[in-house]
């Protein structure tokens, strides 16, 4: 019996591979699960930064798997965080990146610039414009 996978399964999935490999080459790494992990970390962060209206406008330019990640274990009835600072988001990024031990790589700080900065490459210019608009202006230094 042959396997098809369907188009819009390999198409999510070729667009996925290119963000963690655009990941891991910004930050010399060359492990798809650490990209993951740091992908996963920090957009589950700025998912819970963002209010539900804005949240789900840049859900809906992810590809299709990482648009399931982003919305694993959200519950848009918790009120938002109210982090206001660069320092508060690397915070919770470096807490839910629990899989390695961030001394061994890289600053936090750069990971979540990293990310961040993938994200900016494949989603729309205008709905980056409104997510960093959404952000304290302590939070949006992380995009420069």
């Amino acid at each position: 019996m042959t396997t098809t996978i369907l188009p819009v399964f390999q198409n999510s999935l070729a667009k996925t591979d290119e963000w963690l490999a655009e990941i891991n080459d910004d930050l010399g790494w060359s492990d798809k699960k650490k990209a993951w992990t740091a992908l996963r970390s920090v957009l589950h962060v700025l998912r819970d930064r963002l209010t539900i209206e804005e949240a789900t406008d840049l859900a809906a330019q992810l590809p299709m798997l990482i648009r399931g990640m982003y919305f694993e274990g959200w519950n848009p009835s918790k009120p938002q965080t109210r982090i206001r600072k660069a320092d508060e988001f690397v915070d919770l990024v470096t807490q839910n990146f629990t899989a390695y031990d961030l001394g061994d790589f890289l600053e936090p700080q750069d990971i979540a610039r990293s990310v961040l900065q993938v994200l900016a490459n494949h989603v729309s210019a205008g709905e980056i414009k409104d997510v960093i608009h959404s952000l304290p202006e302590g939070l949006r230094e992380l995009w420069d």
